[in-house]
């Protein structure tokens, strides 16, 4: 694991250009604090932080061709190396034992073709100084980043935001389309961020510069639409296919563990990598003083089951001075998912151990998890009610003080998040990702943002899908890449640690999408097919538990110091956002009628990062 930086600047002197991919390679250290290294090639530029995970004396980057003709920066593991290696040495001599030699190899020798062989996690620059031209690809799911621009002949691509912007020569301005998806959804929208004129290659791409021409982006690979037919493949499939994935992810020349938060994904993560091990399994969670919010005591009784060595601690308070450090230095741009903090904790836990850790991501978005699934299900039945009837039932919920319990503790803030859903219902219709707003709150709040925003550029037809196959379908290309893998790849490298996610194995996420929504949940309960296939694995009370997520006490942030902090950056601020209204949201929630807590944190990331 590792953070890369290219840069072509034909029209500048060499030290100029030196002196900037120095300075990008230096904001980079903290994913690769193992080697630092540079390389020049005429106008093209190479930079390589690694974080040592395999081939720990050999493998060292930027790579070179045997001719030079080709230079390879490279983030991420391909875990099916050894098994490409060996049908490559036919005709390529190789000099190392990682996978890095391995991509430079099949993709010297065999062109785009060969991203379709690969099995892992990437993100990768490959310069060929012949033909003067460029090759970057991210792997399927989008777990490793790449961002780009492009200022006339001059190119940059880099690992993250922050590190990019030391070579770009003139300031980044806003774009106020991803302003406007930023407060719809939380984050920009695949392909694009927070500023103009510079992208993110999306998950599932290669992309081809050469200077002077227009960049050429397109997919190697495409996620396959929900399974509309009866499933054709068994539990068996299911167990075989997804304990492949761990055992995968657990070879490396370093230690693993893992996070166990006591939920079902990492639960299941965990226990078939203690099974494969022949040493006690190194395990870690963060909990939080609010018992609404804690899963310390699930995540003990967890590991104690599995046999794990388990490590915890208690996130007491909220720190503003690391939500500063993870946005301008690791982020580099507005991100509402405030469990981003305690992700930072948990990893930096592990990082005192391990190199690596394995997570449960991505199994939600896969096999139906998520409660908003269920909340569609009823909705369907709900609407079909009528109008004045469904009105009566919303203003009885309303006049109601929203709990501030999470929402698995507590049936009336169930109520009310459902109540929102309604209200949201035609805002989310066609459905791309989660909303914070309802229609009418986003004109009040941010009236210049109406009317703007981008469109998804990476999902195919859905018109023949139902409702729950196109959340499944959507939230695997949208929230899953630019929220969760965004969360945990900013704030485990940020203490650089490795996350390896055994869902995300394209074989896995195949498989799930082999079957209809409808095999996957029903109301009141999700991820049936899990279940069933790992129903030995986990004590019987860690499958009854309801859902809970890695959320945060914002509620009481905001009712405290921060709602003072927020107010005040908000007075002083010339954002987008309508401040009368923006009181107002705070007001209700010290009164205690509402709960606002990510909508108001939202707000406040984005003043607190303005960008």
């Amino acid at each position: 694991m590792c953070g890369i930086v290219f840069y072509y600047a034909n029209q500048l002197n060499s030290h100029t250009a030196k002196e900037r991919v120095n300075q990008s390679l230096h904001a980079l250290t903290h994913r690769g604090p193992d080697a630092c290294t540079t390389l020049e090639a005429a106008a093209a530029h190479f930079a390589h932080a690694r974080l040592a995970i395999v081939d720990l004396s050999d493998s060292n980057q930027p790579m070179r061709s045997p001719d030079g003709r080709y230079t390879l920066v490279f983030n991420g593991e391909i875990y099916n190396h050894h098994h490409l290696r060996d049908r490559l040495s036919r005709n390529w001599a190789f000099q190392t034992h990682g996978d890095t030699e391995v991509l430079l190899a099949g993709l010297v020798e065999k062109g785009i073709g060969f991203l379709s062989e690969l099995e892992g996690m990437w993100a990768f620059a490959l310069w060929d100084s012949t033909k003067r031209e460029l090759l970057l690809s991210r792997d399927r799911m989008g777990k490793k980043p790449l961002f780009y621009f492009r200022e006339g002949d001059q190119f940059g691509c880099g690992s993250e935001l922050p590190s990019l912007r030391f070579l770009a020569t003139k300031p980044w301005q806003e774009d106020l389309d991803s302003t406007a998806d930023y407060f719809r959804y939380g984050y920009p929208l695949p392909g694009y961020t927070a500023w103009k004129d510079v992208y993110e290659v999306l998950p599932g791409h290669w992309l081809k510069w050469s200077p002077g021409s227009i960049p050429t982006e397109e997919p190697y690979w495409q996620l396959p639409l929900p399974g509309q037919e009866s499933p054709t493949f068994s539990d068996e499939d299911l167990h075989h296919q997804l304990s492949e994935a761990v055992r995968k992810r657990l070879a490396a020349d370093v230690e693993v563990g893992a996070f166990l938060s006591g939920g079902i994904d990492s639960s299941i993560v965990c226990a078939l990598a203690q099974r494969q091990m022949s040493q006690k399994l190194k395990t870690y969670t963060i909990g939080f003083t609010e018992s609404a919010f804690d899963e310390t005591k699930f995540a003990a009784q967890m590991a104690q089951h599995i046999g794990t060595e388990h490590h915890s601690e208690i996130f007491s308070h909220w720190e503003e001075n690391k939500l500063e450090d993870l946005l301008c230095k690791h982020v580099g741009q507005p991100f509402a998912d405030a469990s981003i903090l305690p992700t930072a904790l948990v990893s930096q836990l592990a990082a005192r151990d391990v190199k690596v850790a394995l997570s449960g991501d991505g199994a939600d978005e896969l096999f139906g998890g998520y409660q908003r699934y269920q909340a569609r299900i009823i909705l369907q039945w709900y609407t079909r009610l009528p109008h004045t009837l469904r009105s009566g039932v919303e203003r009885v919920i309303r006049a109601l003080p929203e709990p501030t319990a999470h929402h698995s503790r507590s049936l009336l803030k169930k109520a009310h998040l459902f109540s929102d859903i309604a209200q949201r219902h035609q805002s989310e219709t066609p459905y791309t990702a989660p909303l914070m707003f309802d229609s009418n709150h986003f004109a009040s709040l941010f009236p210049e943002l109406v009317s703007r925003g981008h469109t998804p550029r990476n999902l195919k037809d859905q018109t023949e899908l139902g409702d729950l196959q196109q959340m499944l379908y959507c939230d695997a290309l949208i929230y899953l890449p630019q929220d969760i893998h965004t969360k945990v790849d900013r704030a485990s490298m940020a203490a650089s640690l490795e996350t390896r996610a055994p869902f995300m194995d394209h074989k896995v996420v195949e498989l799930a999408f082999s079957r209809p929504a409808n095999k996957h949940l029903r109301v009141g309960s999700g991820k049936l097919w899990l279940r069933s296939a790992f129903d030995y694995l986990l004590p019987s009370d860690i499958w009854k538990r309801r859902k809970q997520g890695f959320g945060v006490p914002l509620h009481d942030w905001f009712r405290g110091e921060l709602g003072v902090r927020f107010e005040s950056c908000l007075m002083a601020s010339k954002a987008p956002i309508d401040k009368n209204a923006a009181i107002q949201l705070i007001q209700q929630h010290r009164s205690g009628k509402r709960d606002h807590g990510y909508r108001l944190w939202m707000l406040y990331v984005y003043l607190l990062s303005e960008v």
